[in-house]
């Protein structure tokens, strides 16, 4: 436990090919608990003949821990069965109406 850094609490990680994924739940200041996952990946430097490690982290808190669970079984079940989602496990109602999602980009 004493390599965890000052805030996290627990932390695994799952090798899965060339890829690990990081699971470590850490606190806010606030002592609410939350996770991150964080996808890494070993790749090749051509230029200079090195390796590096290619990180994408997503953050989850606990408010939306319900959802998350709940859209992420049905993709899941959806990859394994072929069953359409239910679409009422992707619709938000948390979201303030005077937010203009429109701006989001993301990088692909």
């Amino acid at each position: 436990m004493e390599n965890l850094e000052k805030n996290e609490v627990l932390s695994r990680a799952v090798r899965a090919g060339k890829r690990t994924y990081f699971f470590d739940v850490k606190t806010t200041k606030g002592d609410d608990k939350y996770l991150t996952i964080t996808e890494s990946k070993r790749k090749f430097n051509a230029d200079n003949g090195t390796f590096f490690y290619e990180k994408h982290k997503l953050f989850l808190y606990k408010e939306d821990f319900s959802k998350f669970q709940n859209a992420l079984a049905g993709i899941l079940n959806f990859i394994e069965t072929g069953q359409m989602p239910d679409d009422a496990l992707f619709a938000s109602n948390t979201r303030n109406e005077n937010e203009d999602w429109k701006d989001v980009d993301f990088e692909i």
